[in-house]
């Protein structure tokens, strides 16, 4: 799997997630996963969840740190794995960055596809936003987190909140991912089928 952080800023607004974005516009071909800073602002035109699309829920932030995954020959049910597989890598790798969390009150928690931050009050902020859905030719994941907390329309936390750099903490999670997802590949490819017996 290909990894590549686009030292560009640029807004998310949902035209990102499709097939080929990654190839077309910066040259990465293949399974892939890149990584940029920039505002997010979803239209509901482009919003992909139905339950948002149900509460008619705004999703946008001044400014987060966006992830897109691109993996050709999966199902939507095998994308949805490797969503949640992003978050928990995510979620890993801010746990060991931050020296937030040697404090035993705060914490952070995964549901689903989603992180959330527990304060020192026991109060929940949101950290992240995703979706995984599927093309005619690949599987496609966006993944989000705050880099600050402006202009959200729900309480979040953010990575300045947990004093972790963006660039770092980008390239260091692009390449855990992608190096799980090749162990993944590795696991399957040297697993005898039970006919060998």
């Amino acid at each position: 799997m290909k990894t590549q952080f686009i030292e560009k800023t640029f807004k998310y607004d949902g035209s990102q997630l499709k097939s080929l974005f990654a190839y077309l516009n910066f040259g990465v071909e293949g399974d892939s996963i890149v990584a940029w800073q920039g505002a997010c602002d979803i239209p509901f035109d482009k919003m992909l969840d139905g339950e948002d699309l149900r509460a008619n829920s705004a999703i946008r932030g001044a400014n987060m740190l966006h992830f897109i995954v691109e993996i050709f020959g999966i199902s939507l049910a095998h994308a949805v794995a490797s969503q949640r597989l992003l978050a928990s890598l995510a979620g890993d790798l801010l746990r060991e960055s931050s020296p937030v969390f040697s404090q035993s009150e705060r914490a952070l928690r995964r549901d689903g596809d989603d992180l959330y931050f527990i304060d020192a009050n026991r109060e929940e902020r949101k950290l992240s936003i995703s979706i995984a859905t599927v093309s005619p030719v690949s599987a496609l994941i966006h993944f989000a987190v705050n880099v600050d907390n402006r202009d959200t329309p729900v309480r979040t936390a953010s990575l300045n909140d947990f004093d972790v750099s963006v660039g770092p903490f980008a390239k260091h999670l692009l390449e855990r991912f992608a190096c799980e997802m090749e162990s993944i590949e590795r696991a399957a490819r040297k697993v005898r089928p039970t006919t060998s017996f």
